[in-house]
Parts: structure tokens; sequence; C-alpha cells
């Protein structure tokens, strides 16, 4: 069935649509945690009716491994976590890693000397993950708030490259001036093709690269096709944000979060209340229950 950039699907098409989904999958910031860092009573609710109804949830996220494992704990879901953008996918249930894709340590060398160039360097504060571990240069305002939103402790190493004896999984560069942010976007996004590196943003103060394999459409397909023996039409999910445009073009049924960005918004099939409103129970309620 072809997309639609409107924010409705007839009742007819929804109900064809609802009839197919066996799989449920949820990005956590912006989606189903708002400013409260935690699932509402109604999301919670509306997951555990579709979970009765035979539909299993799955959580899709740029968050550490160790920071979505309580979210996806919380949901009930039996199924691997997706974490950091798809580069770390992992069962909690028998610790399988079925998938960590890094970034070459000549990469992540080249992106440091970049964030660490004289006009950027006291703007950035930039996270290297290794081994579902955050090592930072110094504990900024910017880290600490995202550390305790994350529920983590960040090491601060002084000069990362001393972390770097390990590939990274992911790096992050953090900054409250968005346009700081879209520069280095599109700068970079110039120097490096997608070949190379999966370049987004999770938010408009978070700049992410990971290996250039990895975004939540390709991890979900992966659940999806490869773990579950499932189709695309067998599949919605629910995001908010640019990092989770991959997936929601992948699914059959892709939502966009009435907080998400316009751009975001424009490529799913249907646009749910906002997080604070519980966006994702409305949805999950019009389409599976």
């Amino acid at each position: 069935m072809q997309k639609a950039s409107a924010t409705h699907l007839a009742s007819t098409d929804h109900q064809a649509v609802a009839k197919d989904i066996k799989l449920l999958v949820l990005d956590i910031d912006g989606t189903i945690a708002g400013h409260s860092n935690t699932i509402s009573a109604g999301v919670k609710q509306a997951i555990i009716a579709a979970q009765a109804r035979g539909i299993q949830v799955a959580i899709a996220t740029g968050r550490m491994y160790r920071s979505a494992l309580h979210f996806h704990q919380d949901i009930g879901s039996t199924l691997p976590l997706m974490a950091y953008q798809g580069a770390w996918i992992q069962d909690p249930i028998t610790q399988k890693i079925h998938r960590h894709w890094v970034v070459s340590r000549e990469i992540a060398h080249q992106l440091l000397d970049y964030f660490e160039k004289p006009e950027l360097r006291s703007l950035l504060s930039v996270h290297f993950y290794i081994n579902d571990q955050l090592y930072v240069r110094e504990l900024t305002r910017e880290t600490q708030m995202y550390a305790e939103r994350s529920g983590i402790t960040p090491i601060p190493v002084g000069d990362l490259r001393q972390a770097l004896t390990n590939e990274p999984t992911k790096i992050l560069a953090l900054c409250d001036d968005t346009d700081v942010i879209d520069k280095l976007l599109g700068n970079l996004r110039r120097q490096y093709t997608p070949a190379e590196l999966y370049l987004t943003t999770s938010v408009a103060t978070f700049f992410e690269a990971t290996n250039a394999s990895v975004n939540k459409g390709t991890a979900v397909r992966y659940l999806a096709e490869e773990l579950l023996g499932l189709q695309l039409a067998n599949v919605m999910a629910i995001g908010d944000n640019f990092n989770d445009v991959e997936m929601l073009e992948y699914v059959g049924l892709g939502v966009a979060m009435g907080n998400a960005p316009a751009a975001v918004q424009a490529i799913a099939r249907w646009v749910a209340p906002s997080v604070e409103e519980d966006g994702a129970a409305v949805a999950i309620e019009k389409f599976l229950l």
C-alpha cells in the first residue's frame, strides 16, 4: 500500500492494515517517555492490551543498552532490545548479542579531531560509547543532564583518545545550540558518504554517528524478517525524530508522534498526538485494539 503524507488513513484502510500487525516497535524518548522520563499508565496499559492480543512488542532506541533496559522490562518485552539506533541488538533474557556494529578507530579519531577544532571544542560535549560504557572528556553540564536522564555514570578520561583501545558503538556530540548541530551534521555529511558512516540527530541537540550499516530500519528488518519470520506488512512502528525515519519508512504502518519534526511527520502513515498526550496509546488503540 502506498505511503501517505497526510495524517489520516481511511478507516477501512487502517482496519485492513491493523489485522496484519504482529509486531509493534516503539522508540523511547519523545514516543513512550516524555518529560517525566517514565512510561505513563495509559501508554503501558495500551501496550499490555496489544500484547494480550498476541502482538509482540519491541524497543528500538538511540539509547545505550543499559539505559534502555528498564523500559524494555517495564513493558514486559520478550524480544531482543535494539539499542544505539540498532548498532547493538541483545536479548536480555538469554544475554545473546545478535548484532554489534562499531565505528572504526580510524573514523573515531577523525571525528574527534574535527570536534576538537578551536571553533568547536568549547561548544561540544563529546560522548564515546564503548562496550556499553560512556566515556567523556570531562563532565559538562550537558553531559550531567544527559547522564541523569539516562541513569548511567559517565567515565571522564580527559583525552578521549585514551578510551579508543576498543572501537566505539556510537559517537555523540551534544550542544544546546541547534544551529551548531545542524551545521555539524551538514559538514560531516559532505565529508562522509552514507557508505562510510550513518549520521543522524535523535533530538535537535544530539549529533550521532554510527557504523554505516546501522539505522533503526535495518535493525527492525533483522528482528522482523530474520528472527521472527515476519514481513514488513506485519510491523507497526512509532517514533518521533530523524533517527526513526528509516524505521517508519520500512514498516507496513509507520506512525509519527505529534511532537515529531514536520519532515518526520510527512513520511509517516499517520500522526498521533504528542508524547505528553499519550500519543503512543492513542495510536495503539486506533490501529491494534
